[in-house]
């Protein structure tokens, strides 16, 4: 554990209460936190999480795009900006085949590339491709959905966090560990929090028609 992982945990606090709460700084905190831990993840060695952190970096300048209401603007109440709503059903088989096939393709490819060979806290070497995949493939799939605020979002995070926590256990990442179980909570907060402001904001819109 160093200064720069603690500063990163505290950073990434500020980042899951604000997603949580679905406010504007979240984007911006979500950049500087993919920096971070794109730092942290390339000199632990943890390669696959490490460009994951990139592609969060790309995807939360797109993000701030969608929910200003620049990219896709759907509502003219608060300032344009989008609106927490839920995925819409037609979407859900592309999302779990996506997420399927991307799992599947991500594990086979660090394996081939070793990319996911980690030293333990314990001396010990260990292949740990199947947990870096599936991560990474969800974290690419919630990102997306993040985006587009749907509120299901909150549960591929919910999976997510448990294989990451193993990850930086194993480590010795620990105050990222503490961090991710953090959110772990978070997401069953969020789940709650984005559903009940889904069912509002449908509960809204039919009452303005």
């Amino acid at each position: 554990m160093n200064i720069f992982e603690i500063i990163g945990a505290v950073i990434g606090l500020f980042y899951i209460v604000s997603e949580y709460r679905a406010d504007r700084w979240f984007w911006p905190l979500s950049l500087l936190m993919s920096a971070f831990y794109a730092v942290i993840d390339f000199t632990s060695g943890i390669y696959a999480n490490g460009a994951i952190c990139v592609y969060n970096f790309i995807m939360s300048i797109y993000g701030i795009l969608v929910w200003r209401g620049v990219i896709q603007k759907r509502t003219a109440d608060h300032g344009g900006e989008r609106h927490i709503s839920s995925c819409p059903r037609r979407y859900w088989w592309q999302i779990i085949t996506v997420t399927v096939l991307l799992s599947a393709l991500l594990t086979w490819l660090l394996g081939y590339l070793h990319q996911s060979t980690y030293t333990l806290t314990s001396g010990h070497t260990v292949n740990l491709s199947l947990l870096d995949g599936i991560s990474s493939a969800l974290t690419i799939v919630a990102m997306v959905m993040l985006a587009h605020k749907w509120w299901q979002q909150w549960f591929l995070w919910l999976l997510v966090e448990p294989l990451m926590i193993t990850i930086f256990l194993l480590t010795g990442n620990y105050a990222s560990a503490v961090l991710y179980a953090v959110f772990e909570v978070f997401c069953i907060l969020g789940i709650l929090h984005w559903r009940k402001e889904s069912l509002k904001q449908s509960d809204t819109q039919q009452l303005d028609r």
